[in-house]
């Protein structure tokens, strides 16, 4: 999560984690919300920098990457428990 801190990185992931968790209609827990809010924004960071050489700076950007992020995990996980 780019340009903000530890503390903020932990409150912006577990809010977006807890968004996804809503939207996607999965029932994580607080402690899993956090961590795939976190990771969702850091591998949809990675994306965004790959392919447009910048990412959404700010509190809302990357609440808004890290929902989508852990809206795409969530999204993934769901793919290989199916298949497996």
């Amino acid at each position: 999560m780019t340009g903000i801190g530890w503390l903020a990185a932990i409150i912006i992931g577990g809010i977006a984690g807890w968004l996804a968790e809503q939207f996607m209609k999965s029932n994580m827990g607080i402690l899993m919300n956090i961590i795939l809010g976190i990771v969702g924004a850091v591998v949809l960071n990675a994306i965004l920098m790959a392919v447009m050489g910048g990412t959404l700076g700010g509190w809302i950007g990357q609440l808004v990457v890290g929902f989508i992020g852990a809206c795409l995990l969530i999204w993934v996980a769901r793919m290989f428990r199916r298949t497996a």
